[in-house]
């Protein structure tokens, strides 16, 4: 097992960077003893598990408790705070490398009397709860977004998240798949919507300048209307249906638009390729930017017209989504990429109360009506909607309701290790 330093160390050694200068969720000091948890996740890269183990991390050491995250590593290792981490290739499907894990992790828990096991994706999962059964640590495990199950195989392989102590999901469309695919009991599941850092991602701390710099890293002209897609480059976030609207709105006569994809791409499936492919064959390379992740994140948003996200696989409540709903801007996202508890939208609610639009998922042809409706829409409206959204978001996810019900569940379910 590597540590996250890149000189060979010791296996099992444990590091603790330095307390990053960033804000953290701080709530109410608990009266439980402090806790330990081992959070297995397998990197600590980009996407909403990677976050969410993060996040939860940075909450228990905020709050008194110890966390310690086992991952292959990544970028986001360094905004840890004060968790300690561990290396292993916890993003490995092999069932040699997850048995293998299985007894690395066995041995941290009892080495550092963890008292909870929390996993936050399938393979790391599997190796966590195998090492929770061989100790007698409680094991939680968090859904982030629905799974393909095309054959028995893949359901096996899913179910693993549907084993802990207690199963969280992020939204109520997660909770209802995880209770109808897997016949988890209501008791067992409970909600927690991802978090948002209200004082980051504020539109009134944003300046024309950081805007300004955004676009022309996007060499994109002032007149042009940015439509920001969030996700990272993954069949499942439905990409390539951004790039068949793109051609229906060109086919429309809509000028002076360019979709930006701000995802993360790791280059470890041939989706790219294919995108690429379809960009090039429906003559849309001059509305696709694929530009990356941006370095100002806020300010992305804020050089945007609206945010949209087009996936096709089931999603819970999408970090990416909700700061764009905090930066007030519309949002457009497919029916699985957000329900209607986090996308306000017609028919299930009056326009004057409308936070954005949803779409069927995989469907381009609603997705261009969608923008075409917006982009049409008087800029009053627009502000008016991206207000809206500002103001739900807030309100519903940037509290520390979440920290407080995932504390209790710990201290609710953790046992002393002897």
């Amino acid at each position: 097992m590597a540590t996250t330093s890149t000189a060979a160390r010791p296996a099992n050694e444990i590091l603790r960077p330095e307390l990053l200068s960033v804000p953290i969720t701080t709530i109410a000091p608990v009266a439980a003893p402090a806790l330990t948890v081992l959070i297995a996740v397998p990197t600590v890269e980009a996407g909403a598990a990677d976050e969410g183990a993060v996040e939860v991390a940075r909450m228990l050491t905020a709050n008194g408790h110890r966390a310690i995250v086992v991952s292959s590593g990544g970028r986001l290792e360094q905004s840890l705070g004060g968790a300690e981490t561990a290396r292993l290739d916890m993003a490995s499907r092999n069932p040699l490398v997850i048995a293998g894990n299985a007894f690395a992790l066995k041995h941290l828990i009892l080495q550092h009397q963890c008292t909870v096991v929390h996993a936050f994706a399938r393979a790391p999962a599997w190796s966590a709860l195998l090492a929770a059964r061989m100790t007698g640590a409680p094991f939680v495990t968090t859904w982030y977004n629905g799974f393909r199950e095309q054959n028995i195989f893949k359901h096996v392989y899913n179910s693993v998240m549907a084993r802990g102590e207690r199963v969280i999901a992020v939204s109520d469309q997660i909770a209802d798949a995880i209770a109808a695919t897997h016949g988890v009991a209501a008791e067992r599941i409970l909600v927690v919507p991802s978090h948002i850092d209200a004082a980051r991602f504020d539109p009134s701390r944003m300046t024309p300048e950081r805007v300004d710099a955004v676009r022309a890293s996007w060499d994109i002209s002032a007149d042009t209307r940015a439509i920001v897609v969030i996700g990272r480059i993954l069949r499942r976030k439905g990409h390539h249906v951004i790039v068949r609207a793109a051609r229906r709105l060109k086919d429309m006569g809509l000028r002076n638009f360019s979709f930006v994809l701000v995802g993360e791409d790791h280059g470890r499936s041939s989706y790219s390729g294919e995108l690429w492919d379809l960009v090039l064959a429906t003559e849309t390379s001059d509305v696709i930017r694929i530009a990356g992740p941006p370095e100002d994140l806020p300010a992305a948003y804020s050089a945007s017209i609206a945010v949209v996200s087009a996936a096709i696989q089931l999603e819970g409540s999408q970090r990416s989504l909700l700061e764009a709903m905090a930066m007030a801007r519309p949002v457009i996202a497919s029916d699985l990429a957000a329900g209607p508890e986090i996308v306000l939208a017609p028919p299930g609610v009056a326009e004057d109360r409308m936070t954005g639009l949803r779409f069927p998922s995989g469907d381009d042809g609603e997705l261009a009506a969608a923008l075409i409706k917006l982009l049409s829409a008087p800029e009053s409206t627009r502000l008016a909607v991206g207000r809206r959204g500002r103001e739900r978001a807030i309100t519903q996810f940037a509290d520390t309701a979440a920290s407080t019900q995932l504390l209790e569940v710990y201290a609710e379910i953790a046992r002393p290790r002897t």
